[in-house]
């Protein structure tokens, strides 16, 4: 049988996925909602326009059970507000794409999907400054560590739109090469040369190989393990690939006389209360020494928190145990996090990667904190479900709480002290931070080092919780920006 739908949007879209309806035995629409006042109680296609506040009225007396969005063109925030509005009810909610991706004919049963995780958390973005995407990219050898990772490959994907001479691609997983070179052919559209080499980023002298032969001009080192649970249970290889693996990069670099090497660091970099954590400031601080200690190559690291979709992340998650039925299974009540869709932060990362000087951490403006619970309760809502709880028992979808993993916080920071400087750019922060001295930090990584080869992970993390927040006096890089801001 055929469920009922209100169409939200009397527009053109709206208007012809009406046509697109009456020929589906699937959805029969029962009535429009728009926001504008001026169409209400008129009859499109047979089909009365009504206002949102109607809405709770028409969903009870028409037996409404989904709801379709034809509101391609509105901006993203306020299709969020849609979403929002819609949320409490616990219908189905579908959408149209956006106005580009229906632009080339008319609208199809076949365009709508289910309502897309950006449509709960995205925003609308600020628009890109052309001359700074280009700056490190545009007719360059450019090289991705960990190309094929969620941030590495939506890296490879919008440099390679950015006409460099040269994009390497440089991968310890073979199948996660094999993934992202071919997906880089379907989408190479200007002819640009790609070179998909396998390595580890531990490997110093192959790393120099690759700089040297090749001349690389560009480097954008994503290559990290990443999930906090499992580097906590594999300390030595969480540091061996996050930290040494860095400096390993990073020595290779100067030594190559690469011009520019921007590291993507984590919102879990700051006060770290884990291994993963503690392992990205190492490596913010090693390229921040590294910075003080040479001029061949501009050392740039850029943070930020969690991408919507990435591998591991509690989206796909969630729509797969929403899809089995539940539970679903959130660590803590109070959890909270920040999202931000990847195309806008390797977005922004190319940006502040293009603004630094030497030594500089850009941190990307991550919008609020969500509540993984809320996320959790709006998810089942919009898939047309209910929350099963002791006051709603006949509920469908139950969250489970299982409590909160080894090292992990309940809420994020983005910044280590309160001091940061605003740029061009209103989603890209300066921080202004202490840093350890190249000689310092040295004798920190030799003991470490030590650590691995004698397997001693009590010494490991032991070395890693008493090092990270021992910071020196200001360097001369930060007391000058600090200057410039408060002058």
């Amino acid at each position: 049988t055929s469920k009922n739908v209100i169409v939200y949007g009397a527009g053109s879209a709206g208007r012809q996925l009406v046509v697109a309806l009456s020929h589906s035995s699937e959805y029969n629409p029962v009535a429009f909602i728009d926001d504008l006042p001026e169409i209400h109680n008129n009859l499109i296609n047979g089909i009365e326009v009504f206002s949102p506040s109607n809405f709770e009225k028409l969903i009870k007396s028409k037996d409404v059970s989904v709801v379709l969005l034809a509101i391609p063109s509105i901006s993203r925030t306020r299709r969020r507000e849609i979403i929002q509005f819609l949320e409490p009810y616990s219908v189905l909610v579908r959408a149209l794409p956006g106005v580009a991706e229906i632009a080339q004919g008319k609208v199809k049963i076949d365009d709508l999907h289910d309502i897309n995780i950006k449509d709960l958390l995205g925003r609308d973005s600020v628009p890109a400054d052309k001359s700074l995407l280009g700056l490190n990219i545009q007719d360059k050898v450019v090289m991705v560590t960990g190309a094929g990772g969620s941030i590495g490959s939506e890296l490879c994907s919008q440099i390679l739109l950015l006409n460099p001479k040269l994009l390497v691609l440089y991968e310890l997983s073979e199948f996660a090469l094999y993934e992202i070179n071919k997906e880089l052919n379907q989408k190479n559209t200007n002819d640009i040369k790609v070179l998909p080499f396998l390595g580890s980023v531990t490997n110093t002298i192959r790393l120099e190989s690759i700089f040297n032969k090749l001349g690389v001009q560009t480097i954008y080192h994503a290559a990290a393990y990443k999930h906090v649970p499992i580097v906590e249970l594999n300390t030595s290889e969480g540091v061996n690939n996050n930290i040494f693996g860095t400096l390993n990069c990073a020595q290779a670099a100067i030594n190559s006389n690469v011009e520019t090497f921007v590291l993507i660091s984590s919102d879990k970099a700051v006060r770290p209360t884990n291994t993963m954590g503690a392992t990205k400031r190492f490596s913010e601080m090693i390229l921040q020494a590294l910075s003080a200690h040479q001029t061949k190559t501009c050392f740039t690291m850029v943070r930020f928190g969690n991408v919507l979709g990435s591998s591991g992340s509690v989206i796909p998650l969630f729509n797969k145990q929403i899809k089995s039925g539940g539970p679903i299974t959130v660590t803590d009540p109070n959890m909270k996090r920040y999202f931000m869709t990847i195309s806008e932060a390797v977005e922004l990362v190319i940006q502040a990667g293009a603004m630094g000087k030497g030594g500089d951490v850009f941190v990307l403006d991550m919008g609020e904190l969500v509540s993984i619970k809320n996320l959790a309760e709006k998810m089942i809502h919009l898939s047309g479900l209910q929350v099963k709880s002791k006051s709603n028992p006949d509920g469908d979808i139950e969250i489970k709480y299982t409590g909160i993993r080894p090292g992990e916080k309940l809420y994020e920071e983005l910044f280590i002290s309160n001091n940061y400087f605003t740029t061009n750019n209103p989603k890209i922060m300066g921080s202004i931070e202490g840093m350890i001295a190249w000689k310092d930090l040295k004798i920190i990584l030799d003991n470490l080092e030590n650590s691995i080869i004698k397997n001693d992970h009590h010494m490991l993390r032991s070395i890693l919780a008493s090092s990270e927040l021992e910071f020196k006096p200001q360097s001369e890089i930060s007391d000058l920006l600090y200057r410039k801001k408060n002058s």
